[in-house]
């Protein structure tokens, strides 16, 4: 099962394509400058996009229109 769900990000987020295109910049942006918004042990997923992800859900990303 993923985690986080994606019927709960799409309450975070208006749309897939802009979820989609937030974490694929945010997870590029992880592997470029190895920084992370929480300490490694907290993540769940052991990947950049899950990482990303999970940051989206606990609102650690800022969406910008």
């Amino acid at each position: 099962m993923i985690y986080p769900s994606i019927d709960k990000l799409l309450t975070i987020v208006d749309s897939k394509y802009t979820l989609v295109h937030m974490v694929a910049q945010r997870s590029k942006e992880m592997m470029n400058t190895n920084h992370y918004q929480m300490k490694l042990n907290e993540y769940v997923s052991s990947k950049e996009i899950g990482r990303s992800l999970e940051e989206i859900e606990k609102g650690l990303v800022i969406i910008k229109k």
